[in-house]
């Protein structure tokens, strides 16, 4: 009888410390936002929203952090043309940078100067920081296709340069700013903010709508200064 109550007890100590050990390795994984450490190398290509979350999920799933569901920070529109926006993609916060670094509690909180997005907290998966301005090479343009709001960016022109010559003929508005659902390298062009919250643009200091992107290839992304990163937040 003893040797069965002792069996009995360490059974549920060792299945106690089962539990314990999952739930500290759960504990781990805190990361709930992150920019993306490479894109695809498509441009703005990601193969579309699906194949965006989907590189969320392998980036973070490779850095240990895969346990949560990762979505893209990626405005778009539906087949019936409706409205996609990033923010109604990406939960209800707060989320977390891997330093543990509350980037924002909420998505008002998120779309607001209060939020602590930045170079110093706008880190990559794995905890490294992002190049920005400054760096060499800078890679501070990150794709949204978003108003700072975080709501779709309407197709509209590019300003006229102040500089231009007398005469220059006015610019035409793109299809859309989310190359073409992020499923083109190449037509139209897409809205992409500045981690590091400086640069140029209409609104230089915005995380995630300072300015359109010459078009959705690569080499022009890489040309102003990005990479064709994106943000990756954990919706649960």
């Amino acid at each position: 009888m003893n040797r069965l109550i002792i069996g009995g007890a360490a059974a549920l100590i060792a299945a106690g410390a089962l539990t314990t050990t999952a739930v500290v390795a759960k504990e781990k994984s805190k990361t709930t936002f992150f920019v993306t450490s490479v894109g695809p190398g498509k441009g703005g290509d990601l193969g579309g929203l699906k194949g965006a979350d989907a590189w969320c999920q392998k980036l973070a799933t490779e850095a240990g952090i895969g346990d949560h569901a990762w979505r893209a920070y990626l405005s778009a529109t539906d087949a019936k043309g409706k409205a996609i926006h990033a923010r109604d993609r990406i939960g209800k916060g707060p989320w977390f940078n891997a330093k543990g670094v509350q980037i924002a509690s909420s998505l008002d909180d998120l779309h607001s100067e209060a939020a602590l997005t930045g170079k110093a907290n706008s880190l990559d998966e794995k905890g490294n920081p992002v190049k920005g301005r400054g760096d060499s090479p800078n890679q501070h343009d990150i794709m949204t296709g978003s108003l700072t709001d975080g709501r779709l960016a309407p197709p509209v022109a590019m300003p006229l340069p102040a500089n231009a010559p007398a005469g220059t003929p006015a610019p035409v508005a793109p299809p859309n700013l989310t190359c073409n659902n992020w499923t083109s390298s190449a037509e139209s062009r897409t809205m992409v903010g500045h981690h590091d919250r400086v640069g140029g643009g209409q609104n230089p200091t915005s995380w995630n709508s300072a300015h359109q992107t010459r078009s959705c290839s690569q080499p022009d992304l890489v040309s102003t200064g990005g990479a064709g990163l994106f943000y990756c937040f954990a919706i649960k």
